[in-house]
């Protein structure tokens, strides 16, 4: 063969060669995402990056809060709490009028409700006329007596005569008789109208009581605030009937006001009612508040269920009650809320000392 034909043969070859990998099939293209799909998945991935920024920001602040305490203070999270009291109906009735409205501050003594005394009044108003009428029987009763009284000394007065009568011949024994059952007549007369003064005296009695107590039913329905606070909340309107005990209005002492915290186990055993502590909230942390120690429980509120490791009893956390002075309290009713979430700080070790970004500072 020739070199010129093995040259045009390699030609030939290449050539279908490329002919063929020319119509070979291509692979798919991928297809691209779409903008509403990938706009989502940005703001997922940001959220989900500014949760864990947030997350750390929050643990780091906790650390240095507790890196930054010196030796014997302890702290944990509160909240501001007040004593509630409810204003009850002490009878069933139908509620008047609700003067006290949500958020209101009152006084103690002020009222604020009334419940309808219609009946309560037409109840007292029939007492006191059976008072009355105990009062004109008791009269009759006494005037009875004194009639009674008179028969029976005229009686006695004829029994004598008649007697000395006898003992002279100038008698029978008849009218002896006679007088002695007169007398004895003149007695009963006055026994039972004595005994009817009596009775009437027993019915005024009761009926006195009887308005009394209706008086005092009448001024029960008035519902007053048992001490100064803020109503919290409004149960009932006007018109509606409630049972004995029903529940009007609730009302916050906030001149009693605290902060309920939980410590673990070796913290609660150190402490002492009475002893200083301090309380920071979290709308005003540049603000230290003082406060007393007045509870600690005895008891454990968060127990595992078998307690036998040092580990497993640093587990029971124990409820302290940090109050805030009444004075202070009265300074600033109109900014207490309840609820306030804060930081309780106790001192474990009673000669701990305060540090100074623990020092009193009020508003």
């Amino acid at each position: 063969m020739s070199t010129a034909n093995t040259t045009s043969l390699e030609t030939h070859n290449r050539e279908s060669q490329s002919s063929e990998g020319d119509t070979a099939p291509k692979a798919p293209a991928v297809p691209k995402a779409a903008p509403g799909k990938s706009r989502r998945r940005l703001v997922l991935a940001v959220t989900a990056a500014c949760i864990v920024a947030l997350g750390g920001t929050s643990a780091w602040y906790w650390w240095q809060l507790q890196n930054a305490l010196p030796p014997g203070i302890a702290m944990a999270n509160g909240r501001l709490e007040s004593e509630q009291v409810e204003i009850a109906t002490k009878y069933a009735g139908r509620v008047a009028i609700v003067l006290a409205r949500e958020g209101q501050m009152v006084d103690a003594g002020e009222v604020v409700a009334r419940m309808d005394i219609a009946e309560l009044e037409a109840q007292l108003h029939a007492a006191e006329a059976q008072v009355d009428k105990a009062g004109h029987e008791r009269t009759q009763a006494e005037a009875l007596i004194v009639q009674r009284n008179s028969e029976r000394t005229f009686a006695r007065q004829e029994l004598q005569r008649t007697t000395t009568l006898i003992e002279k011949g100038w008698s029978t024994r008849e009218q002896l008789d006679q007088r002695q059952s007169q007398m004895r007549s003149a007695q009963a007369a006055y026994d039972t109208a004595a005994a009817a003064l009596e009775s009437a005296k027993a019915q005024i009695a009761t009926n006195q009581a009887e308005v009394a107590r209706l008086k005092s039913q009448i001024n029960d329905s008035t519902l007053v605030a048992p001490r100064r606070g803020r109503i919290q909340y409004q149960l009932t309107r006007p018109g509606e009937v409630l049972p004995a005990g029903g529940r009007v209005l609730t009302i916050l002492d906030v001149g009693d006001v605290y902060v309920t915290i939980f410590v673990p186990a070796h913290v609660a055993g150190s402490l002492t009612v009475g002893d200083e502590a301090r309380v920071v909230f979290d709308p005003i942390r540049q603000f230290v508040f003082p406060a007393k120690i007045t509870f600690v429980a005895t008891e454990a509120q968060f127990t595992p269920k078998t307690v036998e490791t040092p580990e497993e009893r640093e587990k029971l956390m124990f409820r302290v009650k940090l109050t805030i002075d009444p004075g202070l309290a009265k300074r600033y009713e109109d900014q207490v809320k309840t609820g306030v979430r804060g930081v309780g700080f106790v001192r474990a070790a009673p000669d701990a000392s305060w540090p100074d970004r623990l020092s009193v500072k009020l508003p």
